[in-house]
């Protein structure tokens, strides 16, 4: 099985230099001039078996094809490109919802490439670890049993351990989602208000991403897995998490890189409206979408938080 990987971000990279202790494996980015460094990766070296090029025909080239995409670039990206990708397998890694569609990777890959077969991959890690050969384990999830089984041995490594699922909703679900708390997390911290508050956030953001998830088909159990309650739990207790240091700068009101992607942002606003057309109560999510585009202060979020109506866990 030949691999490409779409996109040369952090993760990309970093899935790049994983999966090149199997064998060869395309890297696809639009700008590739730095060599053999990406700076968006330092100190990390990509190995002789990782081929970096900026020609999509070329990389798309390979069986399998593994989109290392922004969530919010994912449906024009399949709109331009859809020609060089349909009918392969597709494996999403992007954590999201899309603020146009308001709906996940998979669904927008299968808009665009009706013939692909279809993946995501997904759950806690961050790109440094993954390159630096530290172990992770992630969620591999397609709903083809037997292209399921094949990827997750194809993709893993010795220290890159995937586990199976057949719930892509769930899987890509979980890892959008959480992205939304992360950031309620890092507000939390960052306002000083406290380890136990964060606790109160993390737990009752749970409960909405289940409670979301269930209503547009998940399994609950795949919510309390690697790819839901497991990504959760890494994303708002660090700092290498940029949702949680996004969150963290709105509760300490310093300055944060408008340059840098943080995926919860722009989730939270699409998860706002879709609750909204599913009739469905978030409080949290709906809280981070404004903080996120500073409607609310950290005092009123948290004021209208905690008088919310005393009711049953």
């Amino acid at each position: 099985m030949s691999i490409a990987v779409l996109g040369a971000g952090a993760f990309g990279s970093a899935l790049a230099v994983a999966l090149a202790t199997r064998g060869p494996v395309t890297l696809w980015g639009r700008a590739t001039g730095w060599g053999r460094e990406n700076p968006r990766l330092p100190g990390v070296t990509l190995p002789d078996a990782v081929t970096v090029t900026g020609d999509l025909p070329q990389a798309a080239r390979a069986d399998t094809l593994l989109l290392a995409l922004p969530a919010q670039k994912l449906g024009a990206f399949l709109a331009d490109h859809a020609a060089h990708l349909d009918g392969k397998t597709l494996v999403s890694t992007a954590k999201g919802i899309d603020l146009t569609r308001l709906t996940g990777p998979s669904r927008l890959i299968a808009s665009a490439c009706p013939a692909a077969t279809i993946a995501v991959l997904t759950g806690p890690s961050f790109a440094a670890d993954i390159a630096r050969g530290l172990p992770t384990a992630l969620t591999l999830a397609c709903a083809d049993p037997g292209r399921g089984k094949a990827l997750q041995h194809a993709l893993s490594t010795p220290v890159l351990r995937l586990y199976r699922s057949s719930d892509v909703t769930g899987a890509e679900l979980g890892g959008a989602l959480k992205n939304v708390i992360a950031i309620a997390a890092g507000t939390v911290i960052g306002a000083g208000l406290g380890d136990s508050a964060r606790a109160a956030i993390i737990t009752r953001g749970f409960a909405e991403m289940t409670r979301l998830s269930a209503r547009l088909g998940a399994r609950p159990e795949t919510l309390t897995g690697l790819s839901g309650l497991g990504d959760l739990m890494l994303t708002c207790s660090s700092v290498q998490s940029r949702n949680f240091r996004f969150g963290h700068a709105i509760g300490s009101g310093t300055d944060f890189d408008s340059g840098t992607t943080v995926e919860g942002a722009a989730t939270a606003r699409a998860v706002t409206r879709l609750a909204a057309e599913l009739d469905e109560e978030l409080p949290i999510a709906a809280m981070v979408a404004r903080l996120a585009q500073g409607a609310v202060s950290v005092e009123n979020a948290m004021e209208h938080l905690m008088n919310r109506p005393l009711k049953e866990e």
